[in-house]
This record gives structure tokens, C-alpha cells and sequence, in this order.
């Protein structure tokens, strides 16, 4: 696949000059593998290795007991440890001692590591306390807006979200396809590049299909795959809502703690996110149920019968999600700001937003003393003060 530059590109690019490791995590086929290549492509470092892990005969290299045993390997493969050395490593929670092994060679060689994997529960836990100190995490998500219009060669500058405000007719023709294709189908890289409405059904299928099958099975002890499945099916119906542990396990006929260990699991795995309740008065605000959404459209867009503002919604959470920390807020009356970011802005979603709409969001916000907020909408039919389309949000 031909490759398309990533926002967080610069960034990798920037690590690829200092020793420490540096580690792409997130979902399997959010381009983690792409990016590696390329930052090993644009090295200065002559000598270099890759090693994909899936494949048996490289997992048996970094499986051996004796590290010096893979040092001699590689020394056989041309590596000379004299000189500085890059390697590469895909997918590295299938070798269960690779923590230690890259510990002992950072130590005793002048290696670059770039490395991957597909679990932040691996990641941040298991291996950041083997690797203290000797490491960076990069998160990979799937693509952004801006990004899938980059990789379907549509120019756009950057607009802040203080200047989303602003209307172009001309822009929102320009884009509105893009955008609801965005809406629709996610923004896995295959799946951008499918050219076909077909091709990306198929494709997100295949996503999901190896991610319960392959990633989950590796992760967990999970005995019923079709479970899962059944639970993520669930949870599509259920974008932008509280989670109701007890509901969710009658439903599945399982108990509660197993369904909390299922959506941690998910989340730890990046198909979900939970955001909490923004409460400034605990006595008045429900304050502990978390809202669900979907890390990517096209996994939200599992369940047929998901809706089209759910799906909206879910995507200007994605929008917003890289711009900082976002939470929610509802009063016990059942009124609600979709969301708040960084405390400082409230945002309320609607696919025709009206004035109305944003006076309510305007109410609300008073109780969280705070003065900037606006209405996100997905069809423009009347456009006021405070209202940005969707689309704008890069």
C-alpha cells in the first residue's frame, strides 16, 4: 500500500534520533506497520533489521533463552553491534519475555528499537514496568478526518475549533461526501482506500473478524468469541449512552463481572471509550455512569440499526478525542451537554441543529460557569451564531 503521511508522523520522526525505544500502539491495521517502515526508510542508520512477529521463525529468534544466542544470530544476518544498529519489530506482545530481551540489548548495544503492538493494557502495564524509562508510546488511531481527506488527495488548511464557526458554502459542497463517507465507513486505512461501498463493508468485517479472533484470543482467556461479539453488537446500539453494567448482563445472560471485564478488555484494546461525568455539585448531577463510544464509524456501524445521529455522533467524539480530554454533563432532569472539552467548551451534537439547541446547551453550561459553547451539526439547513458544521472540525 502505497503510504500517506500521518499527523503523528512528525513526532515518530522526531524520536527516531534519540535511544530510547520507540512504540506504536494501537489497534491491529490502524498503519502501525506502515509507519514503521517508513521511519526505518528515512533513518540515517545504514545498518538495519525488521522482524514481523507473526511469523513463527522470527518469534523463535527472540525466544531464545540466551540473549547473546540472538545477538549471534543477528551477527550471522550481517549485523555488525560495533557500529549502531536499527531494528524493527511488529507485534511484540507474541513473544511473552520480548520486555526483557529488548531491556538487556538497549543496555548492552547501541541499538535503535522501533517497535508495535496492539494492546495498551500490554503496553502501559507489563512492559512499561520492565522498560522504565528506555521508552516512548505513540498511539496510533485509525485516521481522522483530516487524515482521510489527505489520503484522497483533497487540500484543506487546518482550522482551529475557535474559527470552525465560520460557513463556506463552497467548502461544505467540497467536502460533504468526504464527510459522510467518514461518518459511514471510519477511517481505518484499507478502508479509505477501498473505492467501492461494498469493499469497505467487506473490509470492516475482516477488521473486526481478526481483531475478536487474533487479538482478543491472545489477550484474554475468553472461552466464546461469539460473545464478544454479541457484546459489541450491543454497544453499537448504545453509542452516546450510559452504560448500564446490570441491563447489558441480562441481556447476554452472563454475569456482571464478566461483562466489566469484557469492556475493559475493549477499551484496552482500542475499539472503545468511555468518557465520565463533568459534575462541579455531586448532590444534584448523576455522577458516576460513563457514556460509550466507538474508536473508529465503521466498527460503530456493526449494528444496522445503530442510527445515523448515534454514528454522527460518534464521530465528532472521534474529531474531538485528539484536541484533549472530553467528559459529559446531565442533570438529573435528563438534560445534557454531549460534550465538554478540557472543561472549557461544551459542545452539543445534532444532525439539524437549531437556535433552540443552542440555547439549551447554553443554560447548561451556566452551571459549569463556563462561556464558550456551540451546536455541531451534520445538516446545515439554517445556519446561526454558535452553529459549525461537522466537516469543519479538523
Amino acid at each position: 500500500m502505497e503510504f500517506h503521511s500521518r499527523f503523528i508522523y512528525k513526532s515518530l520522526s522526531d524520536h527516531l534520533s534519540k535511544k530510547q525505544i520507540t512504540v506504536l500502539t494501537g489497534m491491529r491495521r490502524t498503519g502501525k506497520t506502515t509507519l514503521v517502515k517508513q521511519l526505518m526508510e528515512d533513518s540515517k542508520i545504514k545498518q538495519q533489521f525488521y522482524f514481523d512477529l507473526e511469523r513463527m521463525d522470527n518469534r523463535s529468534l527472540f525466544s531464545e533463552e540466551n540473549y547473546e544466542s540472538i545477538v549471534y544470530a543477528l551477527s550471522q544476518r550481517g549485523a555488525d553491534f560495533s557500529e549502531k544498529v536499527l531494528i524493527g519489530i511488529d507485534e511484540i506482545q507474541l513473544v511473552k519475555n520480548l520486555p526483557s530481551v529488548l531491556k538487556y540489548l538497549y543496555d548492552t548495544y547501541d541499538i535503535k528499537f522501533i517497535i508495535t503492538g496492539s494492546s495498551a493494557y500490554y503496553m502501559k502495564n507489563m512492559f512499561s514496568e520492565s522498560l522504565a524509562g528506555r521508552k516512548k508510546i505513540f498511539e496510533v488511531y485509525p485516521l481522522s478526518f483530516s487524515e482521510l481527506l489527505a489520503f484522497n488527495g483533497i487540500s484543506f488548511s487546518e482550522i482551529p475549533l475557535s474559527q470552525a464557526g465560520i460557513f463556506s458554502k463552497a467548502e461544505y459542497g467540497r467536502l460533504k461526501d468526504y464527510y459522510e463517507t467518514y461518518i459511514n465507513y471510519g477511517g481505518f486505512p484499507e478502508v479509505v482506500l477501498s473505492t467501492t461501498i461494498a469493499d469497505k463493508k467487506d473490509m470492516i468485517q475482516d477488521i473486526i473478524s481478526s481483531y475478536i479472533n487474533f487479538d482478543i484470543a491472545l489477550l484474554s482467556d475468553i472461552r466464546d468469541p461469539a460473545n464478544l461479539y454479541k457484546l459489541i453488537k450491543l454497544l453499537s446500539l448504545r453509542i452516546g449512552t450510559k452504560l448500564d453494567i446490570s441491563k447489558l448482563a441480562n441481556m447476554m445472560g452472563i454475569s456482571r463481572i464478566i461483562i466489566e471485564n469484557y469492556l475493559d478488555l475493549l477499551e484496552q484494546s482500542y475499539l472503545i471509550r468511555t468518557i465520565p461525568v463533568l459534575s462541579n455539585s455531586p448532590d444534584r448531577e448523576i455522577t458516576k455512569a460513563r457514556k460509550i463510544y466507538f474508536l473508529d464509524n465503521g466498527i460503530a456501524s456493526i449494528s444496522a440499526d445503530a442510527g445515523s445521529g448515534a454514528m454522527f455522533e460518534n464521530a465528532v467524539f472521534n474529531q474531538l478525542l485528539h484536541k484533549g480530554s472530553i467528559s459529559y454533563f446531565q442533570l438529573k432532569t435528563g438534560k445534557e451537554i454531549d460534550f465538554i472539552l478540557n472543561k472549557e467548551a461544551c459542545f452539543e451534537v445534532k444532525e439539524t441543529a437549531t437556535e433552540s439547541d443552542l440555547k439549551t446547551v447554553s443554560n447548561l453550561a451556566q452551571n459549569l460557569s463556563i462561556d464558550q459553547y456551540n451546536v455541531i451539526g451534520r445538516h446545515p439547513v439554517k445556519i446561526f451564531d454558535g452553529y459549525i458544521w461537522g466537516g469543519f472540525i479538523h
